[in-house]
């Protein structure tokens, strides 16, 4: 197979996650004290991403070295 679809997907949602978690780490903190009860949901959401994309990636690179 030429194309393997979880490499773009997993490199989006790799640079997406460390892009959210960036942000929830240098954002005010206050902002979360309304609106999420004090959670910084955006490093905890980002490292999800950021697993999640690493995990096609990895997926993706041992499924090349295979063939």
């Amino acid at each position: 197979m030429l194309f393997d679809i979880r490499l773009p997907i997993g490199f989006i949602f790799t640079i997406f996650g460390v892009i959210v978690s960036l942000y929830g780490l240098l954002s005010n903190q206050n902002i979360y004290d309304y609106h999420s009860l004090g959670i910084n949901i955006n490093v905890y959401w980002g490292l999800v991403m950021f697993t999640f994309g690493t995990s096609f990636l990895i997926f993706a690179f041992r499924k090349k070295n295979q063939e």
